[in-house]
C-alpha cells in the first residue's frame, strides 16, 4: 500500500497518540514521543515538517512497527494510512 505524500507530522502525531504514544518533549521542529510496550519503552523522534517526506514516514512506520511486534502494512490501518 502507499504511503499518503500529504501527511504532516502533526498530524502523524496525533495518531500515533491513539495508538498510546505521548509526547514527551518538543525542541524546535521536532516532537520526541514514548510509548511503554511489554519489552520497555520506545521512543520515537518526529519532524513536523509540512508534509512528511515519503522515506522519512517509512522509517518511521517502520520502528514504530518493529517496537509493537507487527508488521508494518498491519500499523497502516489504526493509523487510517
Amino acid at each position: 500500500m502507499r504511503l499518503p505524500r500529504d501527511l504532516t507530522g502533526e498530524e502523524l502525531v496525533q495518531r500515533l497518540a491513539r495508538l498510546g504514544y505521548r509526547v514527551e518533549r518538543q525542541t524546535g521542529s521536532h516532537v520526541r514521543m514514548t510509548w511503554e510496550g511489554p519489552s520497555g519503552p520506545h521512543a520515537i523522534t518526529i519532524p513536523l515538517h509540512r508534509p512528511l517526506r515519503v522515506g522519512t514516514l517509512a522509517g518511521i512506520l517502520k520502528a514504530v512497527a518493529e517496537a509493537r511486534g507487527i508488521d508494518r502494512k498491519e500499523l497502516q490501518q489504526p493509523l487510517d494510512l
